[in-house]
């Protein structure tokens, strides 16, 4: 029998049941400290690195003690061992109170090694040491041999309760099954597992172990001191002044008074403070045009309207509107036409409108090149709120007829300016059907109009008509010396879009005709490409009309179609194919009709380059395929290459093709210059 199997063949050690003092307890502490110290450094996990791991070993065995008086009795603790001549073994230097101090520094030692999930908090024992804690050294135990150094690495590949068991047998030469049972005392999932993987153990050869554990390298209280790494403790130094002063500068800043603006709402903490910007947002700055400007004045834009709505002298809701606009917190949903910048006006704004809207609170407000407007909630209580900007800049009596001053349920309501004396509602997708009366209320806004933004299909699409009063329509308003109305449709921002009709090498006109209201019917759902792009005004030409080859089946129109920002830059152009639908209800989107082409930031189909070619590749109802292509009156001669060769005079285009086939185009204008086809 060997003599480990003699050892574990011994009967269990008795358990003490007296209890365990606080005093009883802290004279084993201070007995035995180097002791417990070292037990802890040997079973807390090498991960840790020395200098930390010697701290949180010394921090472990200090905070051994309980924080009651009482202390309490442990059952489960090995008594105290003896060794065959009768006498204490060595290293167990005390009784009751040895045994419970132990049991706490293993149960401490063997928690900071347990792995920690996720979502978990860290244990004390994981975390760095608050005492002892040492600023600007490194310290480490001495260094050993050979032998001291293969015994540390085969200690690193132990699990924390393996170590533990090993430290248990051979420091405190404890049985197999006391050493069990104090496991399972400290907390160890597997104390028989641990036993078996301390078994398994390298041990270098010719050494006995129990000495090993017993010098310097393994005694965190024979100590070596080394200084950190100096430049990077400088740096951290340089750092933290750093973050100090602004802290203390940030505190300062935020602690000044203010100067008596009242809660700003949804707005972040201020950044600046001058007269200037003070000024800017102070309600009472804000500037008011008297009701009637607009008829004396020789600008006619958004300057001359007066300010309306029912909160107008609402000071806490125009303070909250300045100051969120100025410095909108998080909770704020901010958005801007492209080209439109979101910064702080540059100066006191004028008001236009402040009141309630369906459920929120609004307020417009126009700095000379921008109109924004900010909605919250009509409590004033939720604390988000919603800003929006629009370029309007160049404004004139057609295109600052309305803004859009409220979106609830995918309806809009309207804010129509003070020269309009009337509006209607019409669906563009029905050309032969009026227009409907809508109702205003004395400020001027809108009943709801369904917003063809909002809807995912093109089944219908709203417009607002609106005629404004005498002798503010411009000049090509006017038909026989009466006024015609203007149309407009929401494309998803503050400002409608205008919708015209006719050649622009001329002055489109309003749609008004049974033509221009039966062209836009089958041209206006593709203006959802356009939405959201600071659009200004939208023209749609009907630039030629082509008889289609192939056994008949009447003749196409192409439609050339010009979306033209607010920002001057961005323009969109569309050529559209529409073949005859040979149904009654002429006028409405057919499934046969095409984009035949598009460009952005093109001159074609403007006053700038009022000319236009364009091609489509077509299948008859005899099943041939075409190479269509039709251009605009400048157009004399059309030459068609690659996929489909040929040429034409005219402005008109008509070659078999086969499927798939891609034609080069190119027009010649009647001055000899070519035209190249819109792509």
């Amino acid at each position: 029998m060997t003599s480990r199997e003699a050892t574990a063949a011994q009967p269990p050690s008795a358990v003490s049941p007296e209890p365990v003092g606080l005093e009883q307890a802290e004279a084993a502490l201070v007995e035995n400290y180097a002791r417990l110290v070292r037990i802890a450094y040997l079973v807390l996990p090498p991960s840790l690195g020395r200098n930390r791991r010697v701290l949180t070993a010394h921090s472990v065995a200090q905070r051994a003690l309980p924080r009651n008086r009482a202390g309490g009795t442990q059952p489960g603790l090995p008594a105290q061992r003896t060794d065959e001549s009768g006498g204490r073994a060595r290293g167990a230097a005390g009784s009751v109170g040895y045994a419970f101090v132990r049991l706490r520094v293993l149960r401490a030692a063997l928690a900071a090694g347990r792995p920690r999930r996720r979502w978990q908090l860290p244990r004390r024992a994981q975390l760095p040491p608050l005492f002892p804690h040492v600023w600007g050294l490194r310290l480490f135990p001495r260094s050993g041999g050979a032998d001291e150094l293969a015994l540390d690495q085969a200690l690193s590949a132990l699990s924390s309760p393996a170590r533990a068991a090993y430290v248990l047998r051979t420091l405190e030469r404890l049985t197999d099954r006391e050493v069990r049972g104090l496991l399972e005392e400290a907390g160890a999932r597997d104390a028989r597992a641990a036993l078996a993987e301390a078994d398994d153990l390298a041990v270098p050869s010719g050494s006995r172990d129990e000495l090993l554990l017993e010098s310097p390298e393994f005694d965190p209280c024979s100590l070596q001191a080394r200084p950190t790494d100096l430049l990077r403790r400088r740096q951290h130094l340089r750092a933290a002044l750093a973050a100090a002063a602004a802290v203390i500068v940030c505190g300062a800043l935020l602690g000044v008074p203010g100067g008596g603006w009242g809660p700003d709402g949804a707005a972040a903490p201020p950044y600046a403070r001058n007269p200037a910007s003070e000024k800017a947002l102070d309600p009472a700055s804000l500037t008011k045009a008297p009701p009637g400007t607009w008829l004396a004045s020789d600008r006619t834009d958004f300057s001359t309207w007066p300010a309306r709505g029912n909160r107008t002298g609402d000071r806490e809701l125009l303070r909250r509107a300045l100051a969120v606009w100025a410095r909108p917190g998080r909770t704020v949903q901010v958005s801007a036409t492209l080209g439109t910048t979101s910064g702080p006006p540059p100066g006191p704004a004028q008001l236009l409108y402040a009141g309630e809207v369906d459920r929120a609170a609004v307020v417009l407000l126009y700095d000379g090149l921008r109109v924004v407007r900010y909605a919250e909630a009509k409590d004033g209580e939720s604390g988000g709120a919603v800003l929006d900007f629009a370029r309007t800049d160049g404004a004139d009596a057609t295109s600052a007829t309305a803004l859009v001053v409220g979106r609830t349920d995918g309806n809009v309501r309207y804010l129509t300016a003070p020269w309009v004396s009337g509006s209607r509602v019409l669906d563009l997708l029905r050309p032969t059907d009026g227009a409907r009366p809508l109702h205003r209320t004395g400020d001027g806004v809108t009943d709801p109009v369904p917003s063809p933004v909002a809807a995912s299909t093109c089944h219908t699409w709203s417009a607002l008509e609106l005629r404004t009063a005498t002798g503010m329509e411009a000049p090509t308003a006017t038909e026989g010396g009466s006024a015609l109305p203007h149309l407009v449709t929401d494309l998803g921002e503050l400002t409608p879009a205008r919708l015209t009709y006719g050649n622009p090498a001329g002055q489109p006109r309003d749609v008004t005709g049974s033509a221009a209201r039966a062209s836009w019917a089958r041209t206006v759902c593709h203006l959802s490409a356009v939405r959201s792009l600071g659009v200004r005004a939208v023209n749609s030409w009907h630039f030629a009309t082509q008889p289609l080859p192939g056994g008949g089946g009447g003749s196409a129109a192409w439609v050339c179609t010009r979306a033209e920002t607010w920002r001057g830059g961005g323009s969109r152009v569309m050529a559209h194919f529409q073949p005859p639908t040979g149904k009654p209800s002429a006028g409405k989107p057919s499934a046969e009709d095409v984009v035949a082409a598009q460009a952005g930031n093109s001159t074609a189909c403007g006053p700038r380059a009022p000319r236009v070619l364009a091609g489509v590749l077509w299948k008859s109802r005899g099943g041939q395929w075409y190479v269509l292509a039709a251009g605009s009156p400048q157009v004399t001669s059309i030459t068609a290459s690659g996929g489909a060769l040929g040429s034409v005079r005219g402005s008109l285009l008509a070659l078999p093709a086969e499927r798939g086939a891609r034609a080069e185009l190119d027009g010649r204008l009647a001055d000899g210059e070519h035209l190249s086809a819109l792509h």
